[in-house]
C-alpha cells in the first residue's frame, strides 16, 4: 500500500475529483448505517460538547487546544470520553458522532493515519463489560462494511477497492482477540523492538495488521499505557480491562475502548498514578461523587474506518477539509 500520496493543495480539485466523491458517499453510507444498527439497538444519539473546561488527555503525544471561553481557559474536545460516562445518568445506552481536535506531534504527518481533526463514533452501554463492549463493536463495524458492501458498489468500482476483501470479515467468524503481551511477543520475533510496557507503536500496529486478513481484537494493555478511565483489571493487576481493534492490510487501529473506571477513590487514585491533577476535573468528579453507572464503551475514527472501507493511501482523502498534522490549510 503506498503511503506517499502528497495531500491537496487545492479544496475545489480535492472536492471535485471523482474519487473524492465516491469516498464521500461510503462516508455517508456509512454514517447511515451506523445510525440504523445502534437506533435499532436501542441506543439514543447524544451531542457531546466541542469545547469543556477539561477533556480527556490520554491522547498519545497529542497537544490540547485552549480557548478563551469568557475569560476562561476551555479546551477543545479532543475525545468524549468523559461526557459519555456523563450522559449515562440520563441514559442506559449511547452514542455520539462528533469533531475531535488534536494537535499530532510534527511526524505523524507522515504516517498516512492521522488527522489533527476529525470525526469520531462514540459508544458507551452502562453495567456493560468490556467483553459486552467488543460484542457491540464488532457487530457495528461486520453491518457497515455489510452495509457498504450492499449500496456502494459503484462507489468502491471507482475507488478500485474489490468487495471482496470483506469476504472474511463478513463469514460470520468472530474477530480473533489477542493480548498486548502475545503482540508484543510477535513482534519481537519479527525483530520490531516494541515496548513491552507501552501502547502498540505505529511501526508496530502497520506490522501487526499487515499480516491479517480480518480486523482483530488487542487486549490487556499495561497499566500507565492508558488514561485514568480505563479499568485495571481486579484479577489481573497491572493490567487493564481495554482494547484496540485493528483493521487488516495494514490499515492499523480504528477503534479503542474500554471498561471504565466509575467509583471517585479509584479514579483520584488512577488520576495522581497518570500525573493528573484532579482539581481540574472538578465537574467530573463532582458527577463520579455524586454516583455514574459502571460502564464500557469505545470510539471507532470515522475516518479510519472510511480509508480502510475505501482502500485509500491516506486517511486525510477520506476527509472533505483535511486537517493534516503541520499542515497549514482551509
Amino acid at each position: 500500500m503506498d503511503t506517499t500520496t502528497p495531500a491537496p493543495a487545492d479544496p475545489r480539485a480535492h472536492l471535485t475529483s471523482p474519487a473524492t466523491r465516491a469516498v464521500l458517499r461510503v462516508q455517508h453510507r456509512v454514517l447511515d448505517a451506523v445510525r440504523e444498527h445502534l437506533g435499532g439497538k436501542g441506543f439514543t444519539e447524544m451531542l457531546p460538547p466541542v469545547i469543556g473546561p477539561v477533556t480527556d488527555p490520554g491522547a498519545r503525544g497529542a497537544k490540547q487546544v485552549d480557548v478563551d471561553y469568557y475569560g476562561h481557559r476551555y479546551k477543545l474536545m479532543t475525545s468524549a470520553i468523559l461526557y459519555k460516562q456523563a450522559s449515562l445518568t440520563a441514559f442506559d445506552r449511547i452514542f455520539c458522532i462528533a469533531p475531535n481536535v488534536r494537535l499530532e506531534p510534527l511526524e505523524t504527518s507522515s504516517t498516512s493515519r492521522h488527522l489533527a481533526e476529525f470525526h469520531q463514533i462514540d459508544v458507551e452501554v452502562a453495567g456493560a463489560s468490556r467483553d459486552d463492549a467488543t460484542r457491540v463493536a464488532e457487530n457495528l463495524v461486520v453491518h457497515v462494511v455489510r452495509r457498504v458492501v450492499e449500496r456502494c458498489a459503484a462507489e468502491l468500482e471507482v475507488l478500485g477497492r474489490d468487495p471482496d476483501a470483506f469476504a472474511d470479515l463478513l463469514s460470520g467468524s468472530a474477530f480473533e482477540r489477542r493480548t498486548h503481551a502475545a503482540a508484543v511477543a510477535d513482534l519481537h520475533d519479527t525483530g520490531h523492538a516494541q515496548n513491552p510496557d507501552a501502547e502498540i507503536d505505529w511501526v508496530g500496529e502497520a506490522v501487526l495488521s499487515s499480516k491479517a486478513s480480518r480486523p482483530f481484537f488487542l487486549t490487556d494493555y499495561p497499566k500507565g499505557s492508558r488514561g485514568f478511565y480505563d479499568r485495571e483489571n481486579p484479577a489481573d493487576p497491572g493490567h487493564l480491562l481495554n482494547f484496540d481493534l485493528l483493521a487488516p492490510e495494514g490499515f492499523g487501529e480504528l477503534c479503542s475502548g474500554s471498561e471504565r473506571e466509575h467509583e471517585y477513590a479509584a479514579i483520584i487514585a488512577r488520576m495522581r498514578e497518570t500525573g493528573e491533577n484532579p482539581a481540574k476535573y472538578a465537574w467530573y468528579l463532582k458527577m463520579v461523587r455524586e454516583g455514574v453507572p459502571s460502564s464500557a464503551g469505545f470510539g471507532i475514527g470515522l475516518e479510519r474506518l472510511v480509508r480502510y472501507l475505501c482502500g485509500l493511501n491516506a486517511v486525510w482523502q477520506a476527509s472533505a477539509f483535511p486537517k493534516i498534522p503541520g499542515v497549514v490549510s482551509p
